[in-house]
C-alpha cells in the first residue's frame, strides 16, 4: 500500500539561493559606549595588531583580544569600535567590534563616520 508521504512543514523557511534577495529596512547597529571610540584600519602591522585612525583624532596600535582571534577577521578600511587600554590610552586599545559593510555604510549615512 503506497509509501509514505512527505511530512509538510509550514514554519520551513524558503531557500535563500532562490527568490529575491531580503534588504532590511532598518539596521540595528551597536554603537560605542562609555570610553569606546569608533575608527577605521589604516594597516594590518602583525602579530594580530593594527594601525587604526580613531574617531577622536588619535592614531592607536590595537590588537583582537585572544576571546575574539579567531572570529573576527579585520582588512584595511574595516570600520571598528576601538576601547582605549586604562594605560597609554593615547597610544593602544583593543579592537572590539567590527561593523559589515552595510553597517558602515548605514554609519555614514546617520553621520557616526
Amino acid at each position: 500500500m503506497g509509501g509514505r508521504r512527505p511530512v509538510r512543514r509550514p514554519n520551513k523557511k524558503p531557500n535563500k539561493k532562490y527568490g529575491k534577495p531580503e534588504v532590511p529596512s532598518e539596521i540595528r547597529l551597536k554603537l560605542p559606549r562609555n570610553n569606546e571610540v569608533l575608527g577605521v584600519i589604516l594597516a594590518v602591522v602583525g602579530g594580530s595588531r593594527m594601525r587604526v585612525s580613531c574617531k577622536d583624532g588619535k592614531e592607536r596600535i590595537c590588537r583582537i583580544p585572544g576571546r575574539l582571534r579567531n572570529r573576527m577577521w579585520v582588512r584595511d578600511g574595516d570600520v571598528v569600535i576601538v576601547q582605549p587600554w586604562e594605560i597609554e590610552s593615547d597610544s593602544k586599545g583593543d579592537i572590539i567590534w567590527r561593523y559589515t559593510p552595510l553597517q558602515a555604510q548605514m554609519l555614514k549615512k546617520k553621520g557616526y563616520i
